[in-house]
């Protein structure tokens, strides 16, 4: 009842809150960092943050700068990463900051966007990286077990960690030092599942990591993620789609959430996942709603798993993770502009959140009221339907409301609601990949370089029986040729049957090859990476050569010792013989690392003269083992640019020595649980809502623009498998078209002058707001309907209502214009035409 007259407060709370941020100080001044229970406690003020993931090795420098700012935009205050302990100690000591890799310069450019930063240091990440972050050289110290109570793991691992944190205090970038970083996190998501799995060592570790990085001096709090016994003064942390119902492990503690899951990654072979931007809207209010004061989006920005980094195995070189800022950089709408109208609504309730005393109101049996109430007599409320089916009506404080299911109003006066994450009132963007010929001219002619069968040079090694891959490799390639031989007299197959080649492997794919030809590839895949495969052969009467050709996808990143899965064979033999089967598992097998291409570096700009390479007038085709390369021109304008490789197999490629990364249009199944509509309602899972059944899951491969030349751009391809070079293209990722679905009850005030708004009981009108890129115009309205339409972006349907004046009212506000707005009250639509029908308008225009 306290907090229902609390409820009649005025504005004066907002208006408190906008002075008081103005007053902070700024971090270029030394700022300490604590907490307390409610928050962390920046310059002595609590504050509510909100947090993005862009990792800085999965994009480019020169794109730093705009991802920043566009989270910011988005309402971020803060930049979250993890350091790449495999990126930067490539040798036991010898470390690499440059490019890609440059922590520092990436520290400082979140800096000077005046935003703040969580560094997560691990060492260990998972991250779908390659072998979890951790160099795979570590495996391979006498004695080292990862991640337990064992001392080469650990003394490498506390050598790493004082590196970065002394690399980060010598430039000054802690909070303590006026820098921006504010939070550092030791491990990653260890918990009790690695606890109870490594034994008493589990635990003896986990609390020897609090305690070395607390030992670090940094000045600012360290966190461990889905740690429950996290010791003082380290705080634990959520991980998860949903955390409203985390609480920390000690009252002193605030409530955090390191990894809110917008969407999830990709694995070859797979569909694609998709997490709705309602119900992304939903977790988050839902964690502000139940006190939680910092959130960060994993991820904000995915990126690209450039060259050999991504892990898995099986991920796709894509980690684009259906987040808000697409993997090329672009703002993906609706996501982006909802969640960015979502922080816009918590911030206006920030002081009451922090500073408030809460108060529970039940509205239903699944519907229920939190309510802030300050001393200054400043009120919030959060209103939540957590049905997963029914809408619902609800009254608090004497007002009627409309939720619908699992949804969340957000009302920082207790009166007006702002917004609720099931009316997505933001543009949907779609995006086409707009294809370009890699070259102006058909004059520049193609080289290659044939790979030999199996052993080329001098074999590394022979041995009887197999030999594992990764440790045979130790990740310098994905490639190790296992070769041998074996004789056959001339009645060889047995009546009625044809030989056949048994291979059993432990991943993660194989290229065959009998006497020279190529007779099939078989591969695991995400979810389990070992494989059977039979291939039928012709075998020659006498002796007969076996090439196989293993390769890995990525190392694994995660799990219980986890550094100890390997792959290649475990065995192979030859059935359907008269005289029974071969088995040439124990046979002596000479051993080749690597391909002949990749020895001589034919994928280097300064290997584009080697003689190695031959001149073709049109390159080879469906020819497996083989290395293209090819002047190729840059696309036109400034739109990110990906690389159409459907027409291709499997393998690497390269501009100008650049690593693009793996290229694999695998299929995934047509019956790959892919649903025509997504419905946001219900607790999500990975499984919940994709696309792509049928296609490949990865088609386009990001190609940044930096990596560009003005002219004498080198593109290098192997392709393992075979495949048509002459249909790779280049193509400009562009937005084409803009919609809009806004219905006449969503809220409508306006967020940027919610001081004045908030006043008076009036809201406008709801309105439909298009924009297109910088540069293009709205060229064409394609449908409008006010009234009762259907349907999504590019198949909207008139209803029973439509107001005829429709497209003329749209198309006068909006064609030839970059942007433009449309009241669901302007007069020009004319006479109520359905009295009683709740009016929405849908809106397609094209971009150009």
């Amino acid at each position: 009842m306290a907090a229902a007259a609390a409820a009649s407060s005025s504005a004066l709370p907002c208006l408190l809150l906008l002075m008081l941020l103005l007053l902070l100080p700024s971090l270029d001044a030394a700022s300490n960092v604590t907490y307390d229970h409610r928050s962390l406690i920046i310059a002595g003020r609590r504050r509510l943050l909100i947090s993005t993931a862009i990792h800085y090795p999965r994009s480019v420098p020169e794109m730093w700068p705009k991802l920043v700012a566009e989270a910011k935009d988005g309402g971020a205050d803060c930049i979250e990463t993890y350091v790449f302990w495999n990126g930067h100690e490539i040798a036991p000591g010898q470390y690499y900051f440059e490019d890609r890799f440059d922590l520092v310069r990436f520290v400082k450019v979140v800096k000077d966007a005046g935003l703040l930063l969580i560094l997560r240091i691990g060492p260990f990440v998972a991250a779908e990286w390659n072998f979890g972050g951790v160099p795979v050289w570590l495996h391979y110290v006498p004695g080292t077990v990862f991640r337990t109570s064992n001392e080469p793991f650990k003394s490498h691992m506390q050598s790493f960690t004082t590196y970065i944190v002394n690399m980060m205090k010598k430039e000054q970038l802690f909070a303590s030092q006026g820098g921006n970083i504010i939070l550092a996190q030791i491990e990653n998501e260890y918990g009790d599942y690695y606890e109870q799995s490594y034994g008493p060592g589990g635990k003896a570790y986990a609390m020897w990591a609090a305690s070395m990085a607390v030992a670090q001096n940094t000045g600012v709090p360290w966190i461990m993620c889905q740690e429950s016994d996290a010791p003082d003064p380290v705080i634990n942390t959520c991980n998860g789609f949903y955390c409203d119902t985390f609480q920390p492990n000690s009252p002193t503690k605030p409530k955090m959430w390191t990894e809110n899951w917008p969407g999830w990654f990709q694995t070859f072979g797979e569909s694609n996942p998709h997490r709705p931007p309602e119900d992304v809207a939903f977790a988050v209010a839902r964690f502000f709603e139940k006190g939680g004061s910092v959130q960060n989006y994993y991820m904000y920005h995915g990126g690209t798993n450039f060259g050999r980094t991504t892990g898995g195995p099986f991920i796709t070189t894509s980690y684009d993770y259906d987040a808000p800022i697409d993997e090329y950089g672009l703002r993906r709408f609706p996501k982006w502009a909802h969640l960015r109208e979502l922080h816009k609504s918590i911030k206006l309730c920030e002081h009451a959140l922090l500073y408030g005393n809460t108060t529970f109101l039940s509205l239903g049996p699944k519907q229920e009221a939190d309510i802030y109430t300050d001393r200054s007599g400043g009120c919030v409320a959060f209103l939540a339907n957590i049905d997963p089916e029914k809408d619902k009506i609800v009254t608090f404080n004497n007002r009627k409301y409309d939720l619908p299911a699992w949804s969340v109003s957000i009302l920082p006066d207790c009166k007006n609601v702002v917004f609720n994450t099931a009316k997505v009132q933001s543009q949907t963007s779609m995006v086409t990949m707009v294809p370009e010929s890699l070259q102006a001219s058909k004059s520049d002619r193609w080289s290659i370089f044939r790979e030999r069968t199996g052993i080329w040079g001098k074999n590394d090694f022979v041995q009887n029986g197999f030999v594992d891959h990764i440790n045979t490799t130790k990740d310098s390639t994905d490639y190790l040729w296992y070769t041998t031989s074996f004789s056959v007299d001339g009645s060889y197959p047995s009546k009625g049957s044809h030989a056949v080649l048994n291979i059993d492997s432990k991943g993660h794919g194989v290229h065959a090859f009998l006497n020279n030809e190529f007779i099939g590839s078989a591969y695991g895949n995400g979810s389990k990476s070992s494989f059977t495969v039979e291939l039928p052969i012709n075998l020659r009467t006498g002796k007969n050569e076996l090439a196989l050709l293993s390769m890995t996808v990525g190392l694994q990143n995660a799990g219980p010792s986890y550094e100890w899965i390997g792959a290649g064979f475990t065995n192979v033999n030859i059935s359907g013989l008269k005289n029974g089967a071969i088995d040439l598992s124990s046979n002596n097998w000479a051993y080749k690392i690597g391909l002949e291409g990749e020895y001589y570096s034919l994928f280097k700009p300064d290997q584009r003269s080697n003689k190695r390479w031959i001149p073709q007038s049109e390159p080879p085709k469906n020819q497996p083992l083989t290395w293209y390369k090819v002047n190729v021109d840059v696309p036109q304008g400034d739109d990110p640019v990906g690389i159409d490789m459907q027409s291709m197999g499997k393998g690497l490629a390269w501009l100008n020595g650049n690593a693009i990364g793996r290229y694999w249009p695998r299929t995934s199944s047509s019956d790959d649980r892919c649903t025509p509509s997504c419905n946001y309602r219900g607790a999500f899972n990975p499984d919940k809502c994709r696309t792509g059944c049928g296609q490949p899951t990865q088609r386009w491969y990001h190609v940044p623009r930096s990596w560009f030349h003005p002219s004498e751009n080198t593109l290098v391809v192997f392709e393992e498998k075979g495949g048509d070079p002459t249909k790779i293209t280049f193509s400009r990722r562009v937005v084409s078209s803009v919609c809009s679905f806004v219905s006449e009850h969503y809220p409508s005030i306006d967020l940027e002058s919610w001081d004045k708004s908030i006043t008076n009981d009036a809201t406008a009108a709801a309105k439909v707001q298009l924009s297109c890129p910088k540069g293009k115009n709205i060229s064409s309205v394609k449908f409008a309907s006010l009234g009762n339409p259907s349907g999504t972006c590019r198949s909207y349907q008139k209803g029973s209502c439509h107001h005829p004046n429709s497209l003329s009212v749209v198309e006068k506000a909006c064609l030839n214009t970059n942007s433009c707005a449309v009241s669901l009250s302007d007069g020009g639509f004319g006479e109520d035409l359905c009295p009683g029908v709740t009016k929405t308008l849908a809106v397609e225009a094209d971009c150009s």
